[in-house]
């Protein structure tokens, strides 16, 4: 019979602690330190040494709570004996409460950490709030667990700033938030947003989350920035950078220095790990480097500098329906396009079903705006070297031309709808062969009608021998062919039509003998065909080449 493993006895933490409520179980008990000058934490003093503590501490006091349990009624004692009459608000030296727990709402806003401020291991089961607080020395929040709401809005980092295997179960805010030197946000886990909208980053950053929604919206980053990121949902929208930055996806959890992965228990109801892009709009992608990103619900349009953009690793585009009925069978080519472009076709009076127009944010969007965003992303994949995937994008560019009423002429619309539909722009092989082929038999049913004579001529040799004899001159000449009558679709006129039709394709003369008919059926087949073929032979071309 098996017995069940015993549990491993409870650690003790390192700095001399108060022990109160031991048990079997829990033989450490309250791992609060001490208060200085006495063997209990700030919890578990009596009521006449607190007041005793509390009375003593003036602003800029140091303060070292590590372990203790703070009610919020405890904690808003301590930060009311910590007021600093000057500014109205809670000034603290080097603080430490790693490992405390802030059993109810935490409010330090507006509050000065003047040395370090440590809250390693703490965890906060109520919200959190560092609103317009400034933090002039370290920030360190490793491990840190927010069970609620984590607000850090306008709050200032001047001196380094880490939030390694922080666990944040709620939202976490830090907008208008600077970070005035290095910071490592990260890696933390968040079940719900990251908000950095309005945040200033002056130095290099490094942000590694797992997180459902990171918002970013007008954040400024000074220097470079690496990006980390795990199921996010990524809002850009008029973020500025003056250096090169990087969003990427992490295919596994993130390793800890130690070699220790984090867990993701927050986020584990999301669908998939898979990174998405929302909004670039105002953003200046010159310095922007994506890797391995979903961008099928991106919006591009108002992005500036997107023909310098540079995509790295496997990112995706939204796709075309890819078939679906109305009155008649419509089949889409597949190729990648632009959410903007599917809020666009299903907004349209007679889009057909498929297309999503249920894309956040995309506006009044039309060709008209389209049509240069497709022209960029072309470009950027061009000067990456990968011309078939910049195929898709000049066709979209393409389409868009064609649809736009404002920009394009009646002239040039109609001579784009000619090209789309004989080679899809000079991409699309089948349909260009397809034509060819059609060309090419109806150039044979006419010339096995109406282009081949009835009989091949024949040549006849006259002449007049003089009356005294002598040199007599002989004419040769051919009868003219005459129109065929009877039976006209024979294996034997089938052959010549074919043997016609084929030479025309190649600029060729087949030197057979035609009827009038048939000399502009052959004219005509000669100039259609080769240009049928030429543009199957430039729709291959533009999907292989490199």
């Amino acid at each position: 019979m098996s017995h069940p493993s015993p549990e491993p006895a409870p650690t003790p933490p390192i700095w001399p602690h108060c022990g109160h409520g031991t048990t079997t179980e829990d033989p450490v008990g309250c791992r609060g330190i001490h208060v200085p000058g006495h063997t209990a934490c700030l919890a578990h003093l009596d009521d006449a040494d607190r007041d005793v503590y509390l009375a003593g501490l003036t602003p800029g006091a140091v303060i070292d709570h590590r372990g203790t349990t703070f009610t919020q009624p405890l904690l808003d004692a301590l930060l009311d004996a910590l007021h600093d009459p000057a500014t109205g608000h809670p000034r603290l030296g080097f603080a430490q409460f790693e490992s405390a727990t802030f059993q109810g709402n935490a409010w330090f806003r507006s509050a000065t950490f003047q040395g370090g401020a440590g809250f390693g291991s703490a965890t906060f089961e109520g919200d959190a709030g560092f609103g317009s607080a400034t933090f002039q020395g370290g920030a360190g929040f490793g491990s840190a667990t927010f069970q609620r709401e984590a607000r850090f809005w306008s709050a200032t980092f001047q001196g380094g700033a880490w939030f390694e295997s922080a666990t944040f179960q709620g939202n976490a805010w830090f907008e208008q938030a600077v970070f005035e030197r290095s910071v490592s946000l990260g890696p933390l886990v968040c079940a719900g947003h990251v908000v950095l909208s309005g945040a200033v980053f002056s130095s290099p950053v490094t942000l590694s989350f797992a997180a459902r929604r990171l918002e970013c919206r007008r954040t400024r980053w000074s220097s470079t920035a690496e990006l980390r990121l795990r199921y996010a949902t990524v809002d850009f929208a008029h973020a500025v950078f003056e250096y090169p930055l990087t969003i990427a996806a992490e295919a596994e959890p993130f390793v800890l220095p130690n070699g220790q992965t984090v867990a993701e228990q927050a986020v584990a109801g999301a669908p998939d790990s898979t990174v998405r892009i929302a909004t670039l709009r105002g953003v200046d992608a010159a310095h922007l480097v994506l890797a391995d990103v979903d961008l099928s619900g991106c919006l591009f349009t108002g992005t500036v500098h997107l023909d310098q953009l540079r995509l790295e690793g496997l990112c995706f585009f939204d796709k075309v329906p890819l078939n679906t009925l109305r009155w008649h069978p419509v089949r889409f080519t597949q190729r990648r396009t632009l959410a903007e472009e599917h809020h666009w076709r299903a907004s349209r009076p007679t889009a057909v079903r498929g297309w999503n127009v249920a894309v956040f944010g995309a506006g009044h969007v039309g060709p008209a705006q389209l049509a240069p965003v497709y022209r960029a992303l072309r470009k950027a994949f061009e000067d990456g070297k990968d011309e078939p995937g910049a195929a898709d994008f000049y066709y979209g560019e393409m389409e868009m031309r064609r649809h736009d009423r404002t920009g394009t002429s009646r002239a040039e619309r109609g001579l784009l709808h000619g090209y789309w539909m004989l080679s899809g722009y000079g991409l699309r092989a089948s349909r260009a062969l397809g034509w060819l082929a059609a060309a090419m038999l109806i150039t044979i049913v006419l010339l096995m009608g109406f282009g081949l004579p009835k009989d091949s001529p024949k040549q006849e040799a006259t002449g007049t021998v003089p009356p005294g004899g002598g040199k007599i001159t002989f004419e040769i000449d051919k009868a003219d062919p005459q129109n065929p009558t009877g039976n006209r679709f024979t294996g034997e006129r089938f052959e010549k039509a074919l043997n016609v039709t084929l030479n025309s394709v190649v600029f060729r003369s087949s030197g057979q003998d035609l009827t009038t008919t048939g000399t502009y059926i052959e004219m005509a087949s000669r100039v259609t065909e080769p240009v049928l073929l030429g543009l199957a032979v430039l729709a291959v071309r533009n999907r292989v080449k490199r």
